[in-house]
């Protein structure tokens, strides 16, 4: 009689991950919680939210009758994803810490734990998404070290899994995982993936988890909680004084801190005026902020981006984008938005220009595009570079957000090789 198949279910406190442990235990998998404390945080009652979510997740395992494990990554997340953050965004990008945490954190120094040092034969997490494999497909699959160099051989990795989108079109979270290795995808479970948040909360409620079934769902970027964003940054980046300049006239309309605070597309609180403006372009060179009068003011809205090297999660790069140099797909830059038709081209170091089907409101550099086909997510790219709005081209201005590194083509004359 063959053994019971290990999986060990990251537990994070939520009811998610609860509910993602219940079902594998209910399938006869053997399951360990493993709960990860990556940042030290404390709320506004002086309180560590990670003992207090570390605790939940514990009185899940033990609900469930599952052995608990607590594993510390707080130096992996500084060195990998913290440092990041704030290097992106003293570079005045818009990183996003959640994408990045997934890769490093929790599909790198999670999957190595569970495998190496727990013996899993999978790991299995609470959000919602789905691959293309069975469960037992799952546990056949061997370790793949991913090769080296700019491509993988497209014979070293046969069968490659694809990452797709949940049942629950609201609640999928493919975006987070638009960065996540070929080879600890190929390992791991999303039990939720069929599943709507309703419905797992019917189960939470059904299973003794009310702890976790009344917790407020996290939002946001974990490290920052509910303090204020700009006193947060000011905590480790020196204000960099600058101007608000009205993108219309040039005018001066105020002063900020340092351009690093801002992302495209948000409103700029500045005193003294009474209606809202919004950022549109960054000069670093100044440390200037441009500013436009209302929320769709044709400044705000790009047609055209360059990423950096796309990380593409099943084929590297897709055989149509090889083939033609050019393939459609949809794309997104923030979670839940709507998704928007474009059309890749190839470039030679692996980095894609986008082209949106129609100009698409606050585009920002540092933010990841992540690329769809049908219900299948290709995978992301960082934005570095964005090409000029109409209104700037109309007014024959050179838009000055989109310096980045190492490129020295202009991003309004379409495509590079």
């Amino acid at each position: 009689m063959q053994a019971a198949r290990h999986v060990v279910c990251a537990v994070s406190g939520g009811v998610d991950s609860a509910v993602a442990a219940l079902l594998l235990r209910r399938r006869g998998y053997q399951v360990t919680g493993v709960f990860m404390k990556n940042w030290d945080s404390l709320d506004e009652h002086g309180i560590c939210t990670a003992d207090r979510d570390c605790e939940d997740a514990y009185r899940v395992c033990r609900i469930l009758d599952i052995p608990f494990r607590q594993v510390s990554y707080v130096k992996e997340y500084w060195n990998d994803v913290f440092s990041d953050f704030l290097n992106e965004y003293e570079k005045g990008r818009t990183p996003n810490p959640d994408i990045v945490c997934n890769k490093h954190i929790k599909f790198r120094c999670f999957f190595n734990y569970a495998v190496d040092n727990l013996g899993a034969d999978a790991v299995a997490t609470g959000h919602y998404a789905r691959t293309s494999l069975e469960d037992e497909e799952v546990f056949q699959q061997k370790h793949i070290k991913r090769p080296e160099g700019l491509f993988r051989n497209r014979f070293e990795v046969r069968n490659a899994v694809k990452l797709l989108q949940a049942a629950d079109s609201f609640k999928d979270q493919t975006f987070f995982l638009s960065q996540v290795p070929q080879e600890a995808l190929r390992r791991t479970l999303f039990p939720l993936g069929e599943l709507t948040k309703d419905f797992v909360k019917k189960i939470a409620a059904e299973n003794r988890l009310h702890h976790v079934l009344q917790k407020k769902e996290s939002m946001g970027i974990c490290f920052i909680g509910k303090r204020n964003f700009e006193n947060f940054i000011l905590e480790y980046l020196q204000p960099r004084p600058g101007r608000f300049i009205s993108i219309e006239d040039n005018k001066v309309l105020g002063t900020h801190k340092g351009w690093f605070l801002y992302t495209l597309g948000q409103r700029a609180n500045i005193g003294g005026l009474r209606e809202p403006w919004y950022v549109v372009e960054k000069d670093g060179a100044k440390g200037d902020v441009l500013v436009a009068p209302r929320t769709d003011h044709p400044a705000l809205y790009r047609d055209l981006l360059r990423t950096g090297r796309v990380h593409w999660i099943a084929e590297e790069p897709p055989a149509a984008l090889v083939r033609d140099k050019m393939m459609e797909c949809h794309f997104r830059f923030r979670h839940q938005m709507a998704l928007v038709p474009c059309v890749l081209t190839l470039n030679q170091d692996g980095t894609v220009w986008v082209t949106a089907v129609k100009a698409v409101r606050a585009l920002a550099p540092g933010q990841f595009a992540v690329f769809y086909k049908g219900d299948e997510c290709l995978g992301s790219g960082k934005i570095l570079r964005l090409g000029p709005s109409a209104y700037t081209l109309q007014k024959g201005q050179r838009t000055s957000s989109v310096a980045t590194e190492g490129s020295s083509d202009s991003p309004g004359l379409g495509p590079a090789s």
